[in-house]
C-alpha cells in the first residue's frame, strides 16, 4: 500500500474485469487512475472515467490529454483493452481478422503512442501490456486470438528495447483463463456452460480459474518501484499452465 502515492495510471478497458481490478489496485496503492473504456462506468474521486475507443487514435490523444490535465501527468499505462475470437483459421473471415488485430495489437500501439509524451516526463514511467497464455501455448479454436496475443508478447519486448534508454519500463502479464464477465460471455455460447467452465478450470494445474484480482496484483507489481530492474519480461499468471506438465488423472 502506498507504492503509487502521487502517481497517475491509465488503464484501457478499465470498466470491468481485469481492467477494473487493475484500477482498484492502483487506487488502493494511492494512485489516481484514468479509466479508458467504451463504458467506463461511474468512477469518481481519484478515478476519472473517459469514454474512449482504442481503435480511434484521435480519441486516445484527447483522452490522454484529459487525464494528464485532470491529474497532472501520466506515469503508468496498462494496455488491457481487448476482444476475443473463437475458431480455427477457417472459421474467422478477413473482416474478423482485421477487427481483432486492430483492437488487440494496433490498439496497444495507438494507446502507447498517445501516452508516451506524458510518460517521458515521469521519473517512474512503466507500461504493462496484457498478453495471454495463448501467446505461447497452442490452444484449440483460438487461432486469431492467439495470433493477436503472440503479437502483443513480441511487441512488448520490442517496446522495452526502444524505451529502456528513456527510463520507461515495458512488461507484460500473461493470464490463463480468468473468471471475468468476458469469459462468462464466451461460456454462454457453449452447449453446456457449466461443463465448459469445469473443463477450463481443469486444464490449469491449480484446478481453478484465475481471478481478476490475481492478474491485477501482477500488473501492480510490474508497475511498481519493486520491479524497477524488470523490463522486457512476461509474467505468467495462469495457475502453472504454461510450464507444468502433470500426469493425467
Amino acid at each position: 500500500m502506498g507504492d503509487f502515492d502521487g502517481l497517475v495510471a491509465v488503464v484501457t478497458g478499465g470498466g470491468s474485469g481485469i481492467g477494473a481490478a487493475c484500477a482498484a489496485a492502483f487506487t488502493a496503492g494511492g494512485a489516481k487512475v484514468g479509466v479508458l473504456d467504451l463504458d467506463p462506468g461511474q468512477p469518481g474521486g481519484d478515478t476519472l472515467g473517459v469514454v474512449t475507443d482504442v481503435a480511434d487514435r484521435s480519441a486516445l490523444e484527447v483522452a490522454m490529454a484529459r487525464v494528464a490535465e485532470t491529474f497532472g501527468g501520466i506515469d503508468i499505462l496498462v494496455n488491457n483493452a481487448g476482444i476475443s475470437a473463437v475458431g480455427s483459421v477457417e472459421e474467422n473471415d478477413d473482416a474478423e481478422w482485421h477487427r481483432v488485430l486492430d483492437v488487440n495489437v494496433v490498439g496497444v500501439v495507438r494507446t502507447t503512442a498517445a501516452a508516451l509524451p506524458y510518460l517521458r516526463r515521469s521519473a517512474r514511467a512503466a507500461i504493462v501490456n496484457i498478453s495471454s497464455i495463448a501467446a505461447t501455448a497452442g490452444l484449440v479454436q483460438r487461432a486469431l486470438y492467439s495470433a493477436s496475443k503472440g503479437a502483443v508478447h513480441s511487441l512488448t519486448r520490442a517496446m522495452a528495447a526502444d524505451l529502456v534508454s528513456e527510463g520507461i519500463r515495458v512488461n507484460s502479464v500473461a493470464p490463463g483463463t480468468v473468471d471475468t464477465p468476458w469469459v462468462a460471455r464466451l461460456l454462454a455460447r457453449a452447449a453446456d456452460a457449466a461443463a465448459e467452465k469445469r473443463r477450463l478450470a481443469a486444464r490449469q494445474p491449480t484446478g481453478r480459474l484465475v481471478s481478476a484480482e490475481e492478474v491485477a496484483a501482477a500488473v501492480a507489481y510490474l508497475a511498481s518501484p519493486a520491479a524497477g530492474a524488470t523490463t522486457g519480461t512476461s509474467l505468467a499468471v495462469d495457475g502453472g499452465m504454461h510450464g507444468l506438465r502433470l500426469p493425467r488423472a
